[in-house]
C-alpha cells in the first residue's frame, strides 16, 4: 500500500543516468534558489520600520540611509560569492570555503549555523506567507499555524519529486512576483510623477527626532539586514547548474542581487513617500499595494496572492541547499552518512524530509510569529558569511591569483560589516538569539562525535594484513555472501561461509555509471579470495534489493535440482553503542526483511563488533 501511494505522491524512480538531464538552466535556478532572497523584500523594510516606529512615526525617514548601507552590504556580499563560485565550483559554499581556510572547526561552525539557517528559512518564508495570506483573508488569522505547517509538507512532497520538477513549478510563483512588484513600482512611480498620489511621509528627510540614537540606528540596520538572507544559496548549488556551471551560476546570482537591490529600494522609497506605518493587522507591502493600486481591488488582491505564493515557496531554497550541505558534511564524516543517499527522484531524499521536520519544530515553538524568528534567522545567516568572506582574505593570500589584493579588499569589507551586524545582533536582539550560544556548541559536539565514530569504525574495519584462509567442507549448501566493499567484515563473512558449504558465491550489487569503484572492489576480492566466485550485479537504480533477490532465486532454483540448501550470509557490524546504529545504512535489515519472504532459502547474519 506504501509502495504505491509513495508512486503517486513522488513518481517512478529515475535511472541514475537521468542525474545530468535535471541540471539547472539560468532561467529555472533563478526560480528555485532566489526565491528565498527576492522574497525577502516583503519583509526587509518592514523590520526596519517596526523599529523606528517604537521612538516615533517621524524616525521612518531613517529606513532611507538604512537601506543604503544594506544595499552596500549586498554588493559585498554578491561580489564575494562570486568569488567563491569561481574559487569553489564543487559547492558547499562557506562550510567548504571556512574549512578550506579556517580549519574544520571554522567549517563545522559555518556549516552548524546554515542548516539551521536553512530551517529557519523554511520556517520564515511559510509564516510570512501564511501572514500575507491573513492579511488578505483576516478570518484565516487564527489558524496560522496549522496553514504554516501544511505549506512546509507540501513544498517537501515537491521536493521529493525531483529538482526538475521542482524548478518547473517554481517559475509560476517567482515570475510572478517580479512582474507584479516591478508593476507595482512602475504604476506607483508614474503615479507620483502625474501627481496622483501625493507626498504623505510623516517627516521629511534629514528631519531631527527627538530620541533618535546610534542604538535605534543600528537596531533598525541589523533587523533590516533580514533582507540579505539567502543570497548565498546560489553558491551552495554550482553543481546542480547546466555547464558552464560556474559562469552560469556567477550570472544567475547578479541578475537576484540586482532583483533583490532594485525592489528593497524601491518598497522602502513608497513605505517612506506614503508614510506607511506598520500595523499588525496588514504588512507594509499590502498598505503599499492599497495606496498605489487605489484600495482594495484587483490589483491590491493580485499583490497579495503572487506575496504569498513567493513567500511560501521561498522555503524551497532552502530545500535546495540544505540537502548538498547535508551532503558535504556527510561526505566528510560530520554527518550521518544517510544524508549522502539519493532517493528514487534522485534528490537527497533524507535531507529534505530532515529539513521538513526541523522547519515544522520551529514553527511550533515560535508559534508562527515571523519578527521572532527573524533576528536568529539572520545570525545564522551572517556568522557563515563572516567566515567565508575571511576565510576568502586567507585563500587570496594563498593562491595570489589575479587582482588578489583587490579581491582580497572586497571580502575585507564584506567580513567586517557581516562581523558587526553579528555583534550588533547580539547586543541589540539577544532576547531572541541567545538560543545560538547554545545550539551551536551542541551541533558541534554532536558532528565530533559522529566523525570520531566513523574514523573509529573506519580503522577497525580495514584489513590490515592478508591471511590465508583454512578451508573447511562441508557437502550439501550452497552459500551466497553479501558483499559491499573487502573489509575485515567481508574476510570474517567468507571464511564462515567456506567453512559451512563447498559452493560458495560472493554477490555485489553495483550501480556506478563509470565502474572505476566497482572494478577495484572485484580486483581486491579476487586478489583476497581468487578461489571464491565473485558476481557483479549491475543496476541502473539506487536499489540493491530487486538485483539480489533475482539472483537468489536463481541459483536457489539450480540447488533445488540437487537437493542442496541455499544459505545467504549478510555480513554486518554491530557498534558498541545503540546509539551509533543511527550513524549507519540499515541496508542489511532491509536485505533480511526482503530475504525472508523466500522459501526454502536461509538468511544468516555474519556479525562483526566494534570495539569503540
Amino acid at each position: 500500500m506504501w509502495r504505491y501511494l509513495k508512486r503517486i505522491l513522488i513518481g517512478k524512480p529515475l535511472k541514475s543516468l537521468d542525474t545530468g538531464q535535471s541540471s539547472l538552466t539560468k532561467f529555472k535556478a533563478l526560480a528555485m534558489l532566489s526565491s528565498d532572497a527576492v522574497s525577502s523584500v516583503a519583509y526587509g523594510t518592514e523590520q526596519i520600520t517596526t523599529v523606528l516606529v517604537t521612538l516615533s512615526s517621524a524616525a521612518i525617514w531613517y529606513s532611507l540611509p538604512i537601506a543604503g548601507i544594506v544595499l552596500i552590504l549586498l554588493l559585498a556580499i554578491t561580489l564575494s560569492y562570486r568569488q567563491i563560485i569561481y574559487a569553489y565550483p564543487s559547492g558547499g559554499g562557506a562550510y567548504v570555503v571556512a574549512t578550506e581556510n579556517w580549519g574544520s572547526n571554522g567549517g563545522l561552525m559555518a556549516g552548524g549555523s546554515l542548516l539551521v539557517d536553512y530551517m529557519l528559512t523554511v520556517a520564515v518564508s511559510t509564516t510570512s506567507g501564511t501572514e500575507a495570506i491573513t492579511s488578505a483573508i483576516p478570518a484565516l488569522y487564527k489558524f496560522s499555524v496549522p496553514i504554516s505547517i501544511i505549506i512546509v509538507l507540501l513544498i517537501m512532497m515537491l521536493n521529493l519529486r525531483g529538482m526538475s520538477e521542482s524548478a518547473n513549478f517554481l517559475t509560476v510563483p517567482v515570475y510572478s512576483f517580479i512582474i507584479m512588484i516591478s508593476v507595482m513600482l512602475i504604476w506607483g512611480a508614474y503615479n507620483i510623477l502625474s501627481g496622483h498620489i501625493q507626498y504623505q511621509a510623516t517627516a521629511d528627510i534629514r528631519t531631527p527626532v527627538a530620541g533618535m540614537s546610534a542604538v535605534l540606528f543600528i537596531r533598525a540596520f541589523s533587523a533590516g539586514s533580514s533582507s540579505l538572507t539567502g543570497v548565498e544559496a546560489i553558491s551552495n548549488a554550482v553543481p546542480n547548474f547546466k555547464s558552464p556551471k560556474r559562469r552560469n551560476a556567477a550570472t544567475t546570482l547578479t541578475i537576484m542581487s540586482l532583483i533583490l537591490a532594485t525592489f528593497f529600494a524601491g518598497i522602502t522609497f513608497f513605505s517612506h513617500y506614503l508614510g506607511i506605518i506598520p500595523n499588525p493587522h496588514a504588512t507594509v507591502l499590502s498598505q503599499i499595494g492599497a495606496k498605489v493600486f487605489g484600495g482594495h481591488g484587483f490589483g491590491f488582491y493580485l499583490l497579495q496572492l503572487t506575496t504569498a505564493m513567493i513567500l511560501a515557496v521561498a522555503a524551497n531554497t532552502g530545500f535546495s541547499a540544505f540537502p548538498i550541505l547535508a551532503y558535504n558534511m556527510a561526505k566528510d564524516k560530520y554527518m550521518p552518512h544517510a544524508f549522502m543517499d539519493r532517493g528514487d527522484r534522485l534528490g537527497y531524499s533524507n535531507g529534505i524530509i530532515s529539513l521538513a521536520i526541523g522547519a515544522i519544530v520551529m514553527i511550533l515553538l515560535f508559534h508562527g510569529k515571523t519578527n521572532k524568528l527573524i533576528p536568529l534567522y539572520a545570525v545564522g545567516v551572517f556568522v557563515p558569511f563572516t567566515l567565508s568572506q575571511s576565510g576568502m582574505i586567507i585563500h587570496w593570500f594563498r593562491h595570489k591569483e589575479g587582482l588578489w589584493l583587490g579581491k582580497s579588499f572586497i571580502n575585507l569589507i564584506g567580513a567586517l560589516i557581516s562581523f558587526c551586524l553579528v555583534i550588533f545582533l547580539f547586543w541589540q536582539h539577544f532576547s531572541n538569539v541567545w538560543p545560538y550560544l547554545i545550539i551551536m556548541p551542541f551541533l558541534l559536539y554532536m558532528f565530533h562525535k559522529i566523525h570520531n565514530h566513523y574514523v573509529s569504525v573506519a580503522k577497525q574495519l580495514r584489513v590490515a594484513e592478508k591471511t590465508k584462509v583454512q578451508l573447511h567442507d562441508y557437502e550439501g549448501s550452497t552459500v551466497i555472501v553479501l558483499v559491499g566493499n573487502v573489509t575485515r567484515v567481508t574476510r570474517g563473512a567468507v571464511n564462515y561461509a567456506r567453512s559451512i558449504g563447498d559452493y560458495v558465491f560472493a554477490m555485489h550489487v553495483s550501480f556506478d555509471e563509470n565502474r572505476e569503484k566497482e572494478h577495484k572492489t572485484a580486483n581486491e576480492f579476487k586478489a583476497e579470495y581468487p578461489d571464491v566466485r565473485f558476481v557483479d550485479l549491475h543496476t541502473s537504480y539506487r536499489s540493491i534489493a530487486k538485483p539480489t533477490l533475482r539472483f537468489v532465486d536463481e541459483i536457489a532454483k539450480k540447488a533445488a535440482e540437487r537437493n542442496y540448501s541455499v544459505t545467504v550470509l549478510v555480513p554486518q557490524f554491530v557498534p558498541k553503542k545503540h546509539w551509533q546504529l543511527a550513524l549507519h545504512n540499515q541496508t542489511s535489515l532491509r536485505l533480511r526483511a526482503l530475504l525472508n519472504s523466500r522459501e526454502n532459502i536461509i538468511v544468516s547474519n555474519y556479525n562483526y563488533h566494534l570495539h569503540e
